[in-house]
């Protein structure tokens, strides 16, 4: 029972979050263009619309997630106390990666941006170092799962 209402639930919830997409989608790529920012950069209408449906997206997802590792993480401390704090390793991890590739992310400012005030903003070390961690921190998960389908298909050979 508990089961099928999980699912049922998980189901319901995937079915309106990508309807509700596909519509803002749709209302995005066809609601017409803004004139064009000091007549240079073209930007559509509801842009607004969809930064926001991102924004509320990722900020549910955080919540949840939060939520939920904070429940297993009190569940697994009473019953296996070793288990708990190895997720919290995985917590740890993170902010260690995140902390490593802000600290290698360049700081020095792009030249050819412009001095425009939509750019000149962004164009600051805290931006151009965020911006870094992101992209290499992609780049080293891509790599650390790459290398784990490699050795879990490798494993898998030799096992059988």
């Amino acid at each position: 029972m508990a089961i099928s209402k999980i699912r049922k639930i998980s189901s319901w919830t995937l079915i309106a979050t990508t309807v509700i997409s596909v519509i803002i989608v749709a209302i995005f790529l066809l609601g017409g263009d803004n004139p064009p920012l000091h007549g240079k950069m073209w930007y559509p209408k509801q842009l607004d619309l969809l930064m926001f449906w991102m924004y509320a997206i990722f900020g549910f997802t955080l919540l949840i997630l939060l939520f939920f590792g904070l429940a297993s993480f009190v569940d697994n401390l009473k019953t296996n106390p070793k288990k708990a704090f190895s997720g919290v390793l995985v917590v740890i991890g993170f902010a260690a990666l995140f902390g490593i590739t802000y600290a290698l992310g360049d700081a020095t400012p792009i030249e050819k941006l412009g001095n425009s005030d939509a750019t000149i903003e962004y164009n600051v070390p805290f931006w151009l170092k965020t911006v870094d961690m992101i992209i290499f921190s992609i780049y080293a998960m891509f790599t650390l799962v790459l290398g784990a389908v490699i050795w879990g298909s490798v494993k898998n050979i030799f096992n059988k």
